[in-house]
């Protein structure tokens, strides 16, 4: 008989927002007139850009003409939006990140998990607690970590506290790690982090030759002009750091599928006989096998998120949740309740008032307000006693959601 990959066993009850759906699905089904309101997955709900639309309808009508018709697109997708992130998301702000750095996928969480494929098995594993979920549970499958303890921590992986006290920003170890997550603007807190920290971070793994994993799918909900949008803008990064981006959050690609991962050609890791390996090589190898790119109507609309238009039409959707973030801040600090985030990010991160559970708070917003959010818990042992609310809804249901837990408390 087959066998099956045993780490899967390893996995807790189930994934996250899964939980999130049955208990919702449990709810709506006992009480089928209750109008519920979703603020706990980040999909976004308004419509993709009219630049985007428009290019997309454009290049559908390219696939009806032998002439313009496209069959397999490059893995590593096609050079005229290649350029365009390199030119205007990095070259623009300082970065030495070439087109030919640029993979274009179906999503960043997709390649945050794939990226596993090209690093070893006895790499050290650093995870901030709370996390995004995807990140533990891909090294969980890839047999990465030892089974979960009852506090929901796997063996083999190093967890960093993301509090209060330290800001939301992950100390720097004093253990030497090789495979280091990071995610700012932070998912799920809300939290940011400015160069000097950044820049401590780079140090820190070229001094332990550690790779960092950055993810910076937020990045466009930053105002401060002060902060960082990219790690390379901090020096040294291109020796240490693949960044992983995506389109689902500032244009509304979340039902589209676009995203990118750079992998600078300078980074290198070990290969079992000591010898240096570059990673880009090893990226390009694994994407051309197992991935046969995103489509060409797609990356046609991806490419019009950087016309003039575009930008303008993603500016004014980005400026439209942070304000809905700024509602829910604004109004759960009325309510009594502590919160964080949702400044230069979508989330706002509450701390349950009373001591009572994320998983209670969770239930008791479904119950009495017929809210939903995410359990702080769902993200890490250290989320205990917070919840994430989302910014990503339309403005209408943000402020009746707020009326309704407002009341209620």
């Amino acid at each position: 008989m087959a066998t099956i990959n045993d780490n899967y066993l390893k996995l807790k009850a189930g994934y996250l927002f899964p939980e999130i759906g049955r208990r919702v699905a449990a709810f709506a089904k006992a009480n089928p007139e209750a109008p519920i309101i979703k603020l706990g997955i980040g999909d976004v709900t308004e419509p993709l850009p009219e630049a985007c639309r428009t290019a997309m309808i454009k290049a559908v009508e390219d696939m009806g003409d032998r002439n313009s018709f496209k069959g397999y697109g490059p893995e590593q997708g096609y050079p005229w939006l290649r350029e365009k992130i390199a030119t205007q998301d990095f070259q623009a702000r300082g970065c030495e990140i070439d087109a030919s750095e640029i993979f274009v996928s179906d999503g960043a969480k997709c390649d945050s998990g794939n990226i596993l494929d090209i690093f070893g098995n006895n790499n050290t594993i650093a995870v901030t607690d709370p996390v995004y979920p995807v990140y533990v549970d891909t090294n969980v499958m890839t047999g990465h970590t030892g089974p979960a303890s009852e506090e929901g921590k796997y063996g083999g992986l190093v967890y960093m506290p993301i509090t209060a006290d330290n800001h939301f920003t992950a100390q720097i170890p004093d253990q030497k790690i090789d495979l280091i997550y990071l995610c700012f603007p932070n998912n799920p807190t809300g939290a940011v982090a400015s160069k000097a920290h950044l820049q401590a971070w780079v140090n820190y793994a070229k001094a332990n030759g550690s790779i960092i994993f950055f993810d910076a799918a937020y990045e466009a909900f930053i105002t401060d002009p002060e902060l960082p949008h990219s790690i390379y803008e901090i020096e040294g990064a291109r020796e240490c750091a693949i960044e992983f981006r995506s389109f689902s959050k500032n244009a509304g690609f979340t039902g589209t599928r676009c995203a990118f991962t750079v992998v600078p050609k300078s980074l290198k890791a070990k290969a079992a006989d000591g010898s240096d390996v570059e990673l880009w090589t090893l990226w390009n190898r694994r994407q051309s096998t197992k991935f046969n790119g995103v489509s060409y109507i797609v990356q046609r609309g991806a490419e019009a998120v950087y016309s003039e238009a575009g930008q303008n039409q993603i500016k004014a959707l980005i400026q439209f949740y942070l304000e809905n973030a700024q509602i829910i801040r604004e109004q759960l600090t009325t309510a009594g309740l502590t919160v964080y985030g949702g400044v230069n990010a979508p989330y706002v991160w509450v701390k349950t008032p009373n001591n009572i559970s994320s998983w209670d708070f969770f239930d008791k917003l479904l119950h009495n307000s017929n809210v939903v959010g995410t359990p702080g818990s769902g993200f890490g042992a250290a989320g205990e006693g917070y919840f994430r609310i989302s910014a990503f809804n339309s403005r209408e249901n943000v402020n009746e959601a707020m009326r309704r837990i407002t009341s209620a408390s």
